[in-house]
């Protein structure tokens, strides 16, 4: 999963899908395309939210993606358009890039294609948020279970 700056919309998508899935079975990790916040916590918006539907994420720290993150992971999804290209200028290969999602095509409304990111709006950007990453999380899991 991965955003901007690992604060806001990347460490909602971790803690939704990992509330969705064994961890024994699935390793889920979340980045950013910046080292703006290498270290931090989520924003307190994000974890508040999360907390809200049960899950905490607050232990979570920002780290900035790696090229090393191709050879990790088999699924790396992007928040947004800019990440996805930030993302693929980093691939050394079409295995790489062939790794690389936006998350909201994984739901069937192919009219949002962005995660909006809540970082400078209110709280209900980031409701609006989670309701989205959940949405795309359920639709991940249903993939990946049914496979």
């Amino acid at each position: 999963m991965v955003c901007l700056g690992n604060i806001c919309r990347s460490p909602l998508a971790e803690g939704i899908l990992k509330s969705k899935l064994p961890e024994n079975i699935f390793f889920i990790d979340s980045a950013g395309t910046s080292n703006y916040h290498i270290g931090e916590q989520p924003d307190p918006r994000a974890i508040a939210i999360a907390k809200k539907y049960g899950i905490d994420i607050s232990a979570q720290k920002g780290r900035q993606f790696v090229v090393s993150d191709f050879d990790a992971f088999d699924y790396i999804y992007a928040m947004d358009s800019e990440n996805f290209n930030n993302i693929v200028n980093l691939a050394r290969n079409s295995e790489d890039v062939s790794k690389v999602k936006l998350i909201l095509e994984e739901l069937n409304d192919s009219s949002i294609t962005n995660v909006p990111d809540p970082y400078y709006g209110g709280e209900q950007g980031f409701e609006n948020v989670y309701q989205l990453l959940d949405e795309a999380c359920t639709s991940i899991v249903n993939k990946l279970t049914t496979h």
